[in-house]
């Protein structure tokens, strides 16, 4: 239920936990944040924490934990096999999900790996809404293609549509009877798709998905790891939503998928993943890959204190004062961000803001990489690290040519129960300086390129001295304030 301010003119998302443990932060002079991003190779991700004042990269293993699964993490059974604590962790996830069998891994990726290794073959297509970046790479490698078929409306920057994840479902048929259906690996289904600003898919347009996957004897895989986002806009956007338990939701989709898997890393406030199904023939044909890159049955590479947080995290992903507080958040940064006439993707989604950067710096090419250039700006700007999702997070083609993103994101992660109201603010005003005087920002170029995962690790370098004429301009703006 919304709760309405009576004394206050503009409404504003209210906290449902309160604060008990907390971590000093850091904010450096101006001068100290123009030389940190330059040493880091003008890459967000190689920052040191010290010089962070809102670390806004990502939602992945950065979210508080309850006072509940803090305690959880106390009863741990550090057994090899046979583990209790396990057994706990399955008990959760049958009870979230209703699913019988159940095959930990250390993180969301590592179960992409592991289904890339067992469905993906040379020639092979991967069919899904739109790519996620580490999704993508290990079907490559595998041989395999991506193919996307998200509605064209989820490339829109601003709308009003509810679900912009959502499928075309015309193109998928398509698409499966162009490759033949025993050519697609599986149909995956990103439930909030995180590269074209965090946008959730509708129960109606999922569960059509799996039908049409039935029809074609296609197997259909549901990322769920933004799932407890996508929940929230399911029941606030979605009519047939709006009387379901949240479990009602997710034991439907588990009943229509025929795998589904997760980040607890993200699902869950924890740090961990898993692989989750009703069906045991293909849970079999996983498990052998497990021992081989993550650990035994019984743990997949998590310690099993994460494992205890993770089970605790996923009945608390099932209740909506918990999974509330991150697209609340947003929202209200994103209508903050839009008042100033920043250009932000609309409607606001789950996992952050994403700022639109080709709209920030309409002149500036994709070959000098604007939302990066947007991400170094918004450092300097205010001590505060995003994450580029534009052509750095692609990958080359075979050929050496650049493949240019749909979106010049610059997204602004917002970790659940992690940052105060007034933080919020702050981001929003450092975004409006950055915004105007945008004119002030050029673009980037490689110093450091690696060939995978480029953004992870590679370095660049400023296209003239525009970072230090910003910095200048900041310090002529605010004086001695950081």
């Amino acid at each position: 239920m919304a709760v309405k301010f009576y004394k206050s003119e503009n409404q504003v998302p209210l906290e449902m936990h309160k604060v008990r443990v907390v971590q000093k932060l850091n904010l450096l002079p101006v001068e100290k944040r123009l030389q940190a991003i330059q040493g880091a190779g003008n890459n967000t991700f190689l920052l040191q924490n010290k010089d962070i004042y809102m670390d806004m990269l990502t939602d992945s293993g950065v979210n508080a934990m309850s006072d509940e699964q803090t305690a959880a993490m106390f009863t741990a059974d550090d057994s090899y096999a046979g583990s209790e604590t396990f057994n706990r962790l399955r008990r959760a996830v049958k009870e979230v999900f209703g699913t019988e069998y159940l095959l930990p891994a250390h993180q969301g990726r590592a179960c992409e790996n592991i289904l890339a290794e067992a469905f993906v073959k040379p020639g092979s297509v991967a069919i899904m809404n739109f790519h996620f970046t580490t999704t993508k790479a290990h079907i490559t490698r595998c041989g395999g293609e991506v193919v996307e078929v998200v509605d064209s409306k989820g490339l829109q920057p601003q709308s009003d549509d509810p679900f912009k994840g959502n499928f075309n479902l015309d193109v998928l048929k398509e698409t499966i009877e162009q490759y033949g259906p025993e050519n697609v690996a599986f149909v995956r289904v990103e439930a909030g798709t995180n590269l074209i600003g965090g946008q959730p898919v509708s129960l109606e347009n999922m569960l059509a998905v799996a039908d049409v996957c039935h029809k074609y004897g296609v197997m259909s895989v549901l990322d769920a790891s933004l799932l407890q986002d996508n929940v929230y806009f399911m029941k606030t956007r979605e009519a047939q939503c709006k009387y379901m338990t949240t479990k009602q939701i997710y034991h439907l989709l588990a009943d229509k998928m025929d795998i589904i898997y997760f980040s607890s890393r993200k699902l869950g406030f924890g740090r961990g993943g898993a692989i989750t199904s009703h069906n045991e023939s293909l849970m079999k044909s996983l498990m052998e890959f497990i021992p081989l890159y993550e650990g035994f049955l019984t743990y997949g590479g998590m310690d099993v204190r994460s494992i205890e947080a993770v089970a605790v995290g996923l009945y608390e992903s099932l209740d909506m004062d918990y999974i509330s507080q991150g697209p609340e958040f947003i929202q209200y940064l994103v209508k903050e961000l839009d008042d100033y006439g920043v250009p932000v993707i609309k409607p606001a989604g789950g996992l952050g803001a994403h700022l639109n950067c080709s709209e920030i710096l309409p002149e500036l090419p994709h070959n000098q990489y604007p939302a990066a250039a947007v991400a170094a700006a918004l450092y300097i700007a205010g001590g505060i690290r995003g994450m580029e999702r534009g052509t750095v997070s692609e990958q080359r083609e075979p050929d050496g040519s650049e493949r240019y993103a749909e979106l010049e994101l610059l997204r602004l992660a917002m970790p659940r129960r992690v940052f105060t109201l007034s933080q919020v603010k702050y981001c929003a005003d450092r975004v409006k300086w950055v915004w105007d005087n945008r004119d002030l920002i050029g673009g980037l170029q490689w110093t450091e390129e690696p060939k995978v995962l480029r953004f992870f690790f590679g370095r660049m370098k400023e296209i003239g001295h525009w970072q230090e004429d910003l910095a200048e301009k900041f310090r002529m703006d605010f004086g001695d304030s950081l």
